[in-house]
């Protein structure tokens, strides 16, 4: 059969894989992240892949190549991986490239940072194939950034397109990296969650916990967050509202910047959110904007929660 391309996505509460034969997807696994250590997020890596690779109806001899999207900060000429607040173990240097490859008997894995792969899908074989000049703004555990300029994705000096950690509000919350009023101080699920807890404990009213028991889950994830805005929880509601006021606010000054065609949102609890929140967030960008008769075009991603997964195929060249 003609040569496969695992790509992998991984997040702070799932790892998603596809394979991908001539462009397309032809398998593809999710697994929940282990919140235990870097050995066992890399193994469920490894078994993600092999459970995406068999979907495909392909063997370790039918691997083309590997790409790994990944929280923190990545040497792409080691596969290493460091500073990962969001997935456990991997604050520390972390061997992910070589661990997995060794797992595939040595075929060639590519480790990238897991918003910029996803911007390269979106870009790719997604909805950003219009444009050559595009922000990628993804929501979930944090909020991340992915830039394309004249066609070719920008890396900088490692850190270009970091959207998350412009500032919206100067001596505003605390973000997870340590600097006050962050974009993802407002708009980052954790970041959200962490808010609500403090005002659930001193006393406001909220669905948002009784609904992630009721999921079963150990946290608020996306859905417990738009389950919660579908009952009219005001409280969510409110901090919904600041974080698209903050996303907003992040988006007019890149494209002031950059006068970019377009800004693609996506992420866990962007594309959980929807067309409604992509629309809301685009009134928030355009009265800031400098040249407002001009505006980008501001859309939601075409491949979902694929964008990772597909962007790290496109990257290791599937």
């Amino acid at each position: 059969m003609a040569k496969i391309t695992i790509g992998v996505d991984v997040g702070g509460t799932k790892i998603q894989t596809v394979a991908v034969v001539d462009s397309r997807v032809v398998g593809q696994a999710r697994h929940p992240t282990p919140q235990t250590d870097a050995q066992g997020v890399m193994d469920e890596i490894v078994a993600a892949a092999r459970e995406a690779l068999g979907g495909a109806g392909g063997r370790a001899g039918d691997l083309r190549a590997i790409g790994i999207g990944t929280p923190g900060t990545v040497d792409a000429a080691t596969g290493h991986v460091s500073n990962s607040s969001n997935v456990p173990g991997f604050m520390q240097e972390v061997p992910l490239g070589p661990t997995v490859s060794a797992a595939f008997n040595g075929v060639n894995v590519t480790v990238d940072n897991d918003v910029r792969v996803a911007t390269m899908g979106e870009f790719r074989r997604g909805a950003g194939r219009p444009y050559r000049d595009l922000l990628g703004v993804f929501v979930g555990t944090g909020v991340g950034g992915g830039l394309i300029l004249d066609g070719k994705l920008r890396r900088g000096r490692g850190s270009a397109g970091e959207i998350g950690h412009t500032v919206v509000r100067r001596g505003g919350r605390r973000c997870v990296c340590g600097m006050r009023g962050c974009l993802e101080a407002y708009a980052g699920r954790m970041s959200i969650e962490q808010v609500a807890r403090r005002h659930a404990a001193a006393g406001t009213h909220t669905l948002l916990f009784k609904i992630m028991e009721a999921k079963g889950r150990d946290r608020v994830t996306s859905s417990v967050i738009a389950d919660a805005l579908d009952r009219g929880d005001e409280l969510t509601q409110k901090l919904i509202g600041e974080a698209i006021d903050a996303l907003g606010l992040a988006i007019a000054n890149a494209q002031n910047l950059l006068d970019l065609e377009a800004v693609i949102v996506g992420g866990g609890l962007g594309d959980r959110l929807g067309q409604p929140f992509v629309q809301r967030i685009e009134r928030a960008t355009y009265p800031h904007l400098h040249v407002p008769d001009r505006p980008p075009a501001i859309l939601p991603t075409e491949l979902g929660d694929l964008s990772g997964a597909v962007g790290a195929a496109v990257v290791a060249g599937g």
